[in-house]
């Protein structure tokens, strides 16, 4: 008896059980106001409340959540002149040209005579990043280059005006103020020496102007020059993906500490693709400093017109095929080298201790030097090594040079 009470039991149970998942599969709203799955609920909420709290393997999150309140976007316009007709009063029913007549082409090619210039504003727009509580922002010269009116969108959505500090045309890099209360925490200064090629970065920026973005790479190259980008140039390559608008932007490893401010890319449809370039952390400080203490940067200049050693300069100034330098194709009179007893067609090897291979390491050694000071020039003038003691000048700026 007691075995054929235990069997119904389990019928029973079993059937019960059938029934309850069925109707959790097709009609759950049923059990909603039932605890019968009770345990397994409050442990599945339990663990989906936690859920945001872990970090998925890979996450840059805490980078980004570090660095990017301190990238902002800058937005610069100046105005430019545009032709827009005259006062149509003015003119005479009979003067207006009919469809396909000689007068309707030559406005068409060489513009309506009745038209005056009017003032139109164009926007440039790129990014900067907050470098101290002061309000200091940091971005390139590029982007605000021009402006009569630059303007700095906050990332909680503030907007104010800014003041330019100062630039520097040959480096590519400027500074602005903006004068707002409860500013986001500066960026973190990276120190550049720990960057190493194959290092993970991200770069944050307004790409074509849709807000702040992000994107990651590695470091892919280091002390990039001679790529007539900018006078000075010693940039970090990065595949990481730049596009126009993020000009001035944030080049942060995965501790949200800036490493480099995104300066250009290589592309021949406006577009990244892949090689991206940025001014590395310390030379953008130091120009930095220059312009906050002294509203410029102050380089080194001697003033000659140098040429890289090529077979052809070799055969036509007649130096040795093994020649090594800079060959001086020219001296700026009375400027710092011709005083100095430079001449042209003397072949410059050295600047103090500093051995000199190429332009670029001529143009680098003498913009170090402080301007006044006395420097060693060694040069090869006819096969003969030849000491002159120069006195530095100071590097024009480029509106100073005339072109």
């Amino acid at each position: 008896m007691a075995k054929r009470l235990w069997l119904i039991f389990a019928q029973v149970t079993t059937v019960f059980l059938a029934i309850i998942f069925v109707i959790s599969t097709l009609k759950p709203n049923l059990l909603s106001g039932l605890n019968v799955f009770s345990p397994i609920s409050s442990i599945t909420l339990k663990e989906s409340a936690s859920s945001s709290d872990i970090v998925s393997p890979g996450s840059y999150h805490d980078a980004v959540k570090l660095s990017m309140p301190a990238v902002v976007n800058i937005f610069g316009s100046k105005t430019e002149q545009v032709a827009k007709p005259r006062n149509p009063h003015k003119s005479k029913p009979s003067q207006k040209p009919t469809p396909n007549s000689q007068e309707e082409w030559f406005n068409f090619f060489f513009g309506d005579p009745n038209s005056q210039p009017d003032e139109s504003p164009e926007f440039s727009t790129g990014s900067g990043v907050i470098i101290s509580k002061e309000g200091l922002i940091m971005t390139n010269h590029h982007v605000i280059e021009g402006a009569d009116l630059i303007e700095v969108a906050l990332g909680d959505g503030r907007k104010t005006k800014a003041t330019l500090v100062g630039s520097d045309p040959d480096t590519d890099v400027a500074i602005l103020k903006i004068d707002l209360k409860d500013l986001p925490e500066p960026i973190v200064l990276a120190d550049i020496g720990s960057v190493r090629v194959g290092d993970v970065v991200l770069a944050i920026g307004n790409p074509f102007g849709v807000g702040q973005t992000v994107t990651s790479g590695i470091v892919s190259a280091l002390g990039r020059d001679h790529l007539g980008i900018n006078t000075f140039e010693n940039f970090i390559q990065t595949d990481a993906a730049i596009n126009p608008g993020n000009s001035g932007g944030a080049l942060v490893d995965t501790q949200g500490r800036l490493i480099g401010i995104n300066t250009a890319i290589f592309s021949k449809s406006g577009g990244s693709m892949g090689i991206g370039f940025a001014i590395p952390v310390n030379l953008a400080k130091q120009v930095m400093e220059s312009i906050v203490k002294t509203g410029s940067v102050t380089r080194g200049w001697i003033g000659v017109e140098p040429r890289e050693i090529s077979p052809e300069v070799i055969q036509a100034f007649q130096l040795s095929e093994n020649a090594k330098g800079v060959l001086i194709s020219g001296v700026l009179k009375n400027g710092p080298a011709e005083k100095g007893g430079i001449k042209p067609g003397d072949l410059l090897k050295q600047v103090n201790d500093q051995a000199i291979i190429d332009v670029k390491s001529l143009l680098n050694a003498v913009a170090n030097l402080q301007p006044g000071t006395n420097a060693n020039l060694s040069v090869d003038r006819k096969g003969q090594t030849i000491n002159f003691a120069v006195v530095i000048g100071t590097r024009p700026s480029p509106k100073e040079v005339k072109r």
